[in-house]
């Protein structure tokens, strides 16, 4: 795909394709066309060849990018390149036409599985909705038909892993769990404190340290460059409450973060894409009557994981939340197997409502072979 006329193309296509999906929101445009940019920091460590499907008279009928991540495979070293931006009409022929046309991309370049979707990594939006499609999706998370499985499945795909979207429907954590963290951040001598919006940059490097710490050991996770988390933290600094993003210290050590958001899909769906000329004032009003937030991350040191750090983390951000009006929301995403973070969510009342599966297939000799 060469040119700014396919780039376009490349972007509009779900404008058209979810036209009457009464739940899906459509993304800034400016924002796809940041991320796919060569320009971008995720290229400093990666390939990327994007793909359009065209029909009767040149009509575009599905996309598809093949992604060759070179820190997953230094991290990772297991032949996984990746697909993403995956969108199509519903035909398995354009889906296997997509699908191969990935693959083959990846083979050449030496790589054995093909993972997805992923836009571009598990940093970015990752997963294909499998249940909870009666919902809209919260901010930086995805949405599909139904349907987009079965053409994924029958193309020869299987599960890879499970990701987990909890549900908060009230304004505040159980007592119980709240005077457990209390007691064990007595013992501990954990203090929880805000995001320090006057030294931001020091702020923003110490998440990196801590995300990439915290997550090194996590299936399928990969390390953000300062290039990346900078370039990400740029695109947040405008919509951050500085109270719904905290940092957990023992003895002024930093051993945790948690980064929660107002729900900023509440404005975008009434944006169609645009910030202009009438986006900014759509986004203006509609931001006013958010009530519903997501805490993207939160994560603690492997060493003081059982601390109560991360249940004083999520207490001090429902408090802060609920200061601001948002009562109810979600945490997402849970890796299926990750216990540890599943109970303590349970045990503060969530539930699964939402779950995004990734999809691997073989697409050359295993390394034994």
């Amino acid at each position: 795909m060469r040119g700014r006329a396919a780039t376009r193309e490349f972007i509009d296509l779900p404008f058209r394709l979810y036209r009457d999906d009464p739940v899906w929101v459509p993304p800034l445009k400016r924002d796809v066309a940041d991320l796919i940019s060569p320009t971008h920091p995720f290229h400093r460590h990666a390939q990327v060849q994007l793909f359009l499907a065209r029909g009767a008279g040149g009509r575009v009928v599905g996309r598809i990018a093949a992604i060759k991540n070179d820190a997953h495979t230094a991290q990772h070293n297991d032949g996984v390149g990746f697909f993403g931006f995956f969108e199509t009409e519903r035909d398995p022929a354009i889906a296997s036409a997509l699908f191969d046309a990935a693959a083959a991309w990846l083979r050449a370049r030496g790589l054995t599985v093909m993972r997805g979707p992923a836009n571009f990594s598990v940093n970015e939006d990752c997963g294909l909705l499998v249940s909870g499609f009666d919902t809209p999706p919260f901010v930086m998370m995805p949405h599909n038909p139904q349907w987009y499985a079965e053409l994924i499945e029958t193309y020869g795909f299987t599960k890879a892993k499970d990701l987990l979207a909890y549900w908060h429907d009230t304004p505040e954590s159980p007592e119980r769990i709240t005077r457990l963290a209390h007691k064990l951040a007595e013992r501990h001598g954990i203090t929880v404190r805000p995001l320090d919006m006057k030294r931001f940059s020091d702020e923003v490097e110490r998440v990196r340290v801590l995300y990439n710490t915290a997550w090194e050991k996590n299936w399928g996770a990969v390390p953000m460059t300062k290039e990346e988390i900078d370039h990400m933290a740029k695109q947040l600094k405008p919509v951050v409450v500085p109270e719904m993003v905290v940092f957990a210290e023992i003895r002024g050590e930093t051993v945790g973060f948690g980064l929660a958001l107002p729900d900023l899909n509440v404005a975008l769906k009434h944006m169609n894409g645009r910030l202009l000329p009438f986006g900014w004032a759509k986004a203006l009003w509609y931001s006013r009557s958010i009530d519903r937030g997501r805490v993207l991350t939160l994560g603690v040191l492997p060493e003081h994981r059982r601390s109560g750090a991360a249940e004083l983390m999520y207490v001090a951000i429902l408090g802060a939340a609920k200061k601001r009006g948002i009562t109810r929301g979600e945490s997402s995403w849970i890796l299926e197997d990750n216990m540890l973070m599943r109970r303590a969510l349970e045990n503060m009342g969530t539930r699964v409502y939402k779950t995004y599966r990734l999809y691997d297939t073989r697409i050359g000799p295993s390394p034994t072979a």
